[in-house]
């Protein structure tokens, strides 16, 4: 029989290890019947402070393991360490809070299986109309600056969420990118892609581990590893503003020549300075950014480490 494998990172879920537990027994047993398929269930353990690993293995039943990673490498790099260890034909990835609905996960595999020239099937939120409009309108400068003049595009609200061929799972872990985000790879790769509306479900057990810093870093990265727009906004601006100063310059000297208006030199000088020098440190804050991404590649450092690897106990090799 084929093999669903299930992705599941986590950060201090052991709250949640029951409900998933008796989550992941409901889908190996409706995979089975509806589609036949075999169940096999990834954990990805981001450096949990708390007892998450053993409240999982007290609840998790079939073909599983939990890759215990040495510390907290961020969700990005979790996903991967997971899609590295899965060996199923088609892989899903879920969150361990519970938000993504099962009848959602049903849909998807459905959606997949019915149809064989499909290779991905992703969700898009649809509540972020609730959000407010502040964070609506930076959403939406942030999809415009990714997406211009690309290839490909992101779509809008798309997250982990999704089920993919295993075709799809060896060229997501043939990019060896260090400063990872997915989004932007689970576009750059292509393939036949299918977007469905989900509605995630209230979260159990936990707290959101994305502060809005977080989210904040998450978009420069994105940013800084998809798009050249940003220097290139700033280039333009650059030019604009050393023409505004050379008019302003002209039209000063002319005032001077033939009017005899005296100008005054230090309210003029500090707007000058404030101006050209906030200008030049935003820009070299940009370029640092760009940098750093650089130097992280060039580091070649490994993507993460693994502290253990955890299996049922009569899967253990002598």
């Amino acid at each position: 029989m084929p093999v669903l494998s299930v992705v599941i990172p986590f950060l201090n879920e052991s709250g949640s290890a029951e409900r998933m537990g008796a989550f992941l027994r409901r889908l190996e047993s409706e995979i089975s019947e509806r589609f036949q398929l075999t169940l096999e269930t990834v954990l990805v353990d981001d450096g949990s402070r708390d007892d998450s690993i053993l409240a999982y293995r007290q609840h998790l039943t079939g073909a599983w393991k939990i890759v215990e990673l040495s510390r907290n490498f961020g969700k990005e790099i979790a996903l991967f360490a997971g899609l590295e260890q899965a060996g199923g034909d088609y892989v899903m990835m879920i969150d361990a809070d519970l938000q993504h609905p099962y009848d959602v996960c049903i849909q998807l595999i459905e959606e997949l299986i019915a149809a064989p020239d499909l290779d991905v099937v992703y969700t898009v939120r649809d509540d972020r109309k609730q959000e407010s409009l502040k964070k609506d309108l930076g959403s939406r400068a942030f999809y415009w600056l990714i997406n211009f003049q690309q290839r490909y595009s992101v779509p809008e609200n798309a997250g982990d969420f999704r089920i993919m061929r295993r075709r799809v799972r060896d060229a997501l872990i043939s990019v060896r990118d260090k400063r990872r985000f997915n989004k932007g790879l689970y576009a750059w790769t292509g393939f036949r892609q299918k977007g469905i509306p989900y509605t995630p479900d209230e979260r159990i057990g936990s707290v959101s581990k994305w502060s809005r810093l977080a989210l904040i870093g998450l978009s420069v990265e994105g940013i800084t590893s998809f798009s050249v727009i940003p220097l290139r906004i700033f280039s333009v601006v650059g030019v604009l503003t050393g023409l505004c100063g050379l008019l302003y310059g002209v039209k000063i000297t002319l005032e001077v020549l033939f009017h005899g208006i005296d100008v005054p030199g230090y309210p003029s000088l500090m707007v000058a300075v404030t101006v050209f020098g906030g200008f030049n440190l935003a820009l070299l804050g940009l370029i640092g950014e760009y940098l750093w991404v650089g130097v992280s590649e060039a580091k070649d450092r490994p993507l993460y480490i693994v502290r253990n690897i955890h299996v049922p106990e009569g899967d253990r090799a002598p």
